[in-house]
């Protein structure tokens, strides 16, 4: 089992990768840093001195029809994509009360010292995400809004290239003597290429042959403490401990 397409764009589009906004009828695209508040909802964290900040206030009381998109970027060389989020709606000012809240919302996710110019040299937008969806390499799959809203981003998926980067520096004897005691292996040596909270990807094979493995962990993971102990059978042998179960793709 691995993230549904829901949780993967709740993932790509809670703020820890580079954005983009599309405006309807507006030139574009332009970059914009953002986060997403505890409902899903998108904030935008744009200078008063941009285009994009006239575009997206314009003096007008009307709000203005936006696209965020988010490309998942690889954690590791040879790593599978997530994919491409897309999500819209209708962008607002945030103003008084409701942008101080929403600038501790940002600020739970990306803590920018920017934010304490909210009012003077930064402006907060956010949408209510109205119709979203994943791209992937051969297809584009729908995500009901309120399923969005409800999913939680995967907590794994900002730290994921430091533990990949642990996994091979530190424990690749142990990680791979481990992978090749629970997959049915060939080719060169396995290498987990992406992580989350379900399980590890593992890529295998010899050259020219790609090919991919998911080992499931005993039920998903809350946090960085727990995927510890879950990790702690595979990095220490003789540790007991459950065992993540293979899945092979």
């Amino acid at each position: 089992m691995g993230p549904s397409p829901t949780e993967i764009v709740r993932t790509l589009v809670a703020g820890r990768l580079p954005g983009l906004v599309h405006l309807a009828h507006r030139p574009g695209p332009y970059h914009v840093r953002h986060a997403t508040d505890p409902e899903g909802r998108v904030l935008m964290l744009v200078p008063v001195v941009s285009d994009l900040a006239a575009e997206l206030d314009p003096g007008a009381d009307d709000d203005v029809a936006v696209v965020l998109d988010v490309l998942d970027l690889p954690p590791a060389p040879g790593a599978p994509s997530l994919g491409r989020a897309w999500v819209s709606g209708w962008a607002a000012p945030l103003r008084g009360t409701e942008a101080r809240r929403g600038a501790a919302d940002f600020a739970a996710v990306d803590p920018t010292g920017d934010l304490l110019d909210v009012g003077t040299r930064f402006r907060l937008h956010r949408f209510e995400v109205v119709e979203a969806r994943l791209e992937g390499a051969d297809s584009v799959r729908r995500v009901d809004p309120g399923e969005y809203a409800a999913a939680e981003p995967d907590p794994l998926h900002a730290i994921e290239p430091e533990l990949l980067a642990d996994l091979t520096d530190h424990h690749e004897a142990q990680v791979t003597a481990y992978l090749r005691g629970h997959l049915d292996l060939a080719g060169g040596p396995p290498r987990v290429v992406r992580l989350d909270r379900y399980g590890l990807v593992v890529a295998y094979g010899g050259p020219g042959e790609r090919r991919r493995a998911r080992l499931a962990f005993p039920h998903p993971v809350a946090d960085p403490a727990e995927l510890s102990r879950l990790l702690h059978p595979m990095l220490c042998p003789r540790a007991a401990g459950a065992r993540p179960a293979a899945d092979g793709r």
